[in-house]
């Protein structure tokens, strides 16, 4: 499960640039999403990573086309 995190948080860093105290507070928030995963019965490592991912992606609203400037048109 520390893989999976370590893994989400190295692609989370490359795909956005934040300051440390960002990345600290994403890193719990994954690891609590990841955790509640892994005990739920979730164990193949690949999947915890695309989970925890999309998780962040949610979170930060990178995710909603609206937010990234989709206006439909």
């Amino acid at each position: 499960m520390e893989a999976a995190i370590d893994r989400i948080m190295h692609v989370y860093d490359l795909l956005l640039n934040r300051s440390a105290a960002a990345s600290a507070e994403a890193r719990a928030k994954v690891t609590e999403y990841v955790t509640m995963l892994f005990e739920a019965g979730e164990k193949d490592p690949h999947r915890l990573t695309v989970c925890g991912l999309t998780y962040l992606r949610e979170l930060d609203g990178s995710s909603d086309p609206v937010k990234a400037g989709y206006t439909g048109l």
